[in-house]
C-alpha cells in the first residue's frame, strides 16, 4: 500500500509537517520540559543527551511530524511508525506537545489530522502508551475512544496497547 508518513496535514488551530533537520532547535526547545515526560517510561528524557537522542531517531524515522501552531511555532511533534506485516494497521506514536496545548480540544485535533490520514489506508490505528502514563491513557480512553488491547514489553518497559477503528472513528465524528 502506499501510504506517505510524512504528509503535511491542515487543521482550524494546526498544522503537522515532515519534520526537518532545521526543526533541530524548536523541537529540543519543546521536548525539554520535564514535565512532559513526568509520566512517561523514560521520565528524564529531557536530558540533553537523551532529548539529542530523541530528535535524531525522530529524523531517522522516515515518519516523524512536527506540530505547529497558527503562528508557524513548533509546539510538538508525532511519528507514522512502519505498517504492521499484514497492512492492516499502522501505529501512531511519540506524540507530545508543548504544555499549553494539553487540552483536549488541541490534542483531539491533532490526533484527529494523524487519524484521518491513517484511516484513508488502515482499518486500524495502534497507540503505544507506557503502562504509568495515566494522563495519556485516559486522554486516548476519554477523548479518542480507543480501546486497550494488551500490554507489550518494551525496551523502556511495559506499553499499553490500545486500537481504534476506522468505523469507531467515523461515528464519533
Amino acid at each position: 500500500m502506499n501510504f506517505d508518513r510524512q504528509p503535511t496535514l491542515q487543521g482550524p488551530r494546526f498544522q503537522l509537517r515532515p519534520l526537518e533537520t532545521s526543526d533541530h532547535d524548536a523541537f529540543i526547545a519543546v521536548a525539554n520540559d520535564p514535565l512532559i515526560w513526568a509520566e512517561h517510561p523514560e521520565a528524564d528524557r529531557a536530558n540533553s543527551e537523551k532529548v539529542e537522542g530523541y530528535f535524531a531517531d525522530a529524523l531517522a524515522s522516515g515518519g516523524a511530524l512536527v506540530v505547529t501552531n497558527a503562528d508557524g511555532e513548533v509546539i510538538g511533534s508525532s511519528r507514522f511508525e512502519e505498517a504492521d506485516e499484514d497492512g492492516d494497521s499502522i501505529l501512531v506514536d511519540h506524540t507530545f506537545l508543548a504544555r499549553p496545548y494539553w487540552g483536549s480540544e488541541d490534542y483531539t485535533e491533532v490526533k484527529g489530522l494523524l487519524f484521518d490520514h491513517a484511516f484513508t489506508v488502515y482499518e486500524t490505528v495502534q497507540l503505544r502508551i507506557g503502562v504509568d502514563n495515566a494522563r495519556t491513557r485516559a486522554a486516548v480512553e476519554e477523548l479518542l475512544g480507543a480501546v486497550y488491547v494488551d500490554t507489550v514489553p518494551t525496551p523502556l518497559g511495559d506499553h499499553a496497547v490500545y486500537e481504534l477503528s476506522r468505523t469507531a472513528w467515523a461515528e464519533r465524528a
